[in-house]
């Protein structure tokens, strides 16, 4: 069975693939009510799966007509993948990082679940089994390798 959060998460991601701009505005308080949660069930959805690691940018005016922006922020085009892979990577990466690309890949469509999967098991602190900052440094080293065999298609 699914909790909240996860209900939460894809009624979001729906509502953000029926919009024609690619952006939603949501009432914390009205999604709550929606969902028989507390607000801060909502913030905690927001802040950790809709993160810019992940592809999105949010924005929050709060206030008596305040809301939650939500955009889908889409990757680059294959040309310009190799590049922004590059530059979102850089000579080290933490694994919180390492995922949120993984997850914004796999969402977009260029890596397969298994790929994703596989991927993610790579650069795990339990498989990376260094001390900073030498940890960061082979995991990005390993993520361009696997990114650029899997994407140089």
């Amino acid at each position: 069975m699914r909790n909240i959060s996860d209900i939460i998460e894809q009624y979001l991601k729906l509502t953000l693939q029926g919009s024609k701009e690619g952006t939603i505005e949501i009432q914390r308080n009205d999604l709550a009510e929606q969902f028989s949660c507390v607000p801060s069930q909502i913030n905690y959805v927001i802040s950790t799966r809709f993160t810019l690691e992940k592809g999105y940018l949010v924005e929050s005016k709060r206030g008596g007509g305040g809301y939650i922006r939500i955009q889908r922020i889409e990757l680059p085009q294959h040309n310009a993948l190799h590049h922004h892979l590059h530059h979102s990577i850089g000579s080290d990466m933490d694994q919180t990082a390492a995922e949120g690309l993984i997850y914004q890949l796999e969402e977009s469509g260029f890596l397969s679940k298994r790929e994703a999967c596989m991927m993610r098991g790579a650069i795990s602190r339990e498989c990376l089994k260094l001390k900073l900052p030498y940890r960061d440094e082979l995991r990005a080293r390993i993520m361009k390798a696997m990114l650029l065999s899997l994407l140089g298609k």
